[in-house]
C-alpha cells in the first residue's frame, strides 16, 4: 500500500521544500517530526517562543514556571537578566529615570527627617535664676503637672489708673506725686505688702504692672501674683547679692547673674550688647531683679516710670517687661496650660517653674487673709 501524502492532511511542513520522488514512506514521518519542531519555534511573542494554539497536540507552555524549580542564586541572576533585557526596550529607557528619580526624593527625605530637627536650635529662656545657687545637675524629677486648683491671684485696687489714660504704646501719661506712677498703689502696697511679705515698693512695681496690662491686654488675665512669684524667685525682689531695692524702684548695686559660659549647668551664651548692659564684653550676663538676658530685654524693655528709661534694673520697668512678656502671643493665663507655658518660656527649668507656682499661690492665699 502506497504510503500517505503528509500535506493530505492540510499541516504545513517546509513550503519551500519539494521531496523528491524517490523518497520513501519511512522517511516521511522524521521528516514531518522535524518541521513539526522547526515551524513552531519560528513563532515569538516578544522573543519569547509560542505554540501556535491551532496545535491541540502540544500543551500551552506556562511562563516562568520553571522560575518555581530554580535555586535562589540562579533565581536573583535570572531576575537581574530580564531586568536588564527591559532596561533596553523603549519602555525600560523611559520608566527606570523615573523610578531613581522617586527613590532619590524618597532617600532624601527621610534623611531630612533625621536631620533637620537636630539642627533646629533649642529656645533660649528669658531669665536666669540669680538667686539659686548652681550645681551642674539637672532638676531630680518633674512637677505634678499642670496646676489643678484655682491659679494664684490677689486683690487689687479697682480705681482706673492714676493718670486717666494710656496711650498706643502702653505707658501711662501725666503726673503722679512722687514721680513714680505707680505711687498711686502705695496704700494698697502697704496693706497686702504686709500680708505677704514683700517690700511695697516692690508690691507697687507689681501692681502696676498688673493694672497696665488689664488696660492694654486685657485677655491675657495677668495677675501680680505671677510677677511677685518670678521677683521673688529671681532675685529676692531685688535684694539678692547684696543689692536693695530703693524708694524709686531701683535695686542698688546694680543685680549681675553669673557668667553664661556653659559651665555648673548654666547655658553659654557669647556676649550680644559689647557689655552695654551687662558690663561683661565677653560673655552675657543676666540682669537686674527679674533677671532679664541682654538679647531679651532689648526686644521686650519697657519704662513703666516715665522716666526717659527703659532700665532693667528698674523693678517697675522690670515687671511690666515680665508681664509684656508672659502674655505674648495671646496667652490667657487665667487658663492652667496657659500659665504653666508662660512660666516655663521666662525659664525653661522645671523646678524652677514649679518654683514660682508654689510662691505665687502662697502669696494668693496670704493677701486674702
Amino acid at each position: 500500500m502506497k504510503a500517505e501524502d503528509p500535506k493530505a492532511d492540510g499541516s504545513v511542513s517546509d513550503p519551500g521544500a519539494h521531496k523528491s520522488a524517490g523518497t520513501s514512506s519511512a522517511d516521511t514521518p522524521a521528516d514531518e517530526a522535524k518541521a513539526g519542531a522547526a515551524g513552531p519555534a519560528k513563532t515569538t511573542v516578544d522573543e519569547i517562543p509560542a505554540v501556535p494554539a491551532s496545535d491541540p497536540a502540544r500543551r500551552r507552555r506556562v511562563q516562568f514556571a520553571h522560575a518555581v524549580r530554580l535555586p535562589p542564586r540562579r533565581a536573583a541572576a535570572a531576575a537581574a537578566q530580564a531586568t536588564r533585557a527591559w532596561a533596553r526596550r523603549p519602555s525600560g529607557r523611559l520608566t527606570l529615570p523615573g523610578v531613581f528619580l522617586l527613590a532619590l526624593v524618597a532617600a532624601t527625605a527621610a534623611a531630612g527627617a533625621l536631620l533637620v530637627p537636630a539642627a533646629i536650635r533649642s529656645p533660649r529662656p528669658v531669665a536666669v535664676d540669680a538667686s539659686a545657687s548652681p550645681t551642674g545637675v539637672a532638676p531630680p524629677g518633674l512637677p505634678s503637672g499642670l496646676p489643678t486648683g484655682p491659679l494664684p491671684t490677689g486683690p487689687l485696687p479697682t480705681f482706673p489708673l492714676p493718670t486717666g489714660g494710656l496711650p498706643g504704646n502702653g505707658l501711662p501719661t501725666g503726673s503722679v506725686i512722687g514721680g513714680r506712677p505707680s505711687d498711686a498703689l502705695a496704700g494698697w502696697a502697704q496693706q497686702v505688702g504686709a500680708k505677704v511679705d514683700v517690700p511695697a515698693v516692690a508690691m507697687q512695681a507689681y501692681g502696676y504692672a498688673e493694672l497696665v496690662l488689664a488696660q492694654t491686654n486685657r485677655s491675657c488675665a495677668l495677675s501680680w501674683t505671677t510677677l511677685a512669684a518670678i521677683g521673688k524667685v529671681e532675685s529676692d525682689h531685688g535684694s539678692t547679692n547684696g543689692a536693695r531695692l530703693g524708694q524709686d524702684g531701683k535695686a542698688v548695686p546694680n543685680i549681675f547673674g553669673l557668667p553664661l559660659d556653659g559651665k555648673e549647668g548654666r547655658m553659654r551664651i557669647i556676649d550680644t550688647d559689647r557689655g552695654a548692659l551687662d558690663g561683661d564684653a565677653t560673655l552675657d550676663r543676666a540682669i537686674g531683679p527679674m533677671q532679664f538676658i541682654p538679647t531679651t530685654w532689648q526686644e521686650i524693655g519697657a519704662d513703666a516710670d516715665n522716666d526717659g528709661r527703659k532700665d532693667p534694673h528698674d523693678l517697675d520697668d522690670a515687671a511690666l517687661a515680665a508681664g509684656n512678656y508672659l502674655c505674648k502671643g495671646g496667652r490667657n493665663l487665667s487658663i492652667a496650660g496657659d500659665w504653666w507655658n508662660a512660666i516655663l518660656s521666662y525659664n525653661d527649668v522645671r523646678r524652677y517653674a514649679q518654683d514660682v507656682y508654689d510662691t505665687a499661690n502662697r502669696y494668693g492665699r496670704a493677701s486674702r487673709s
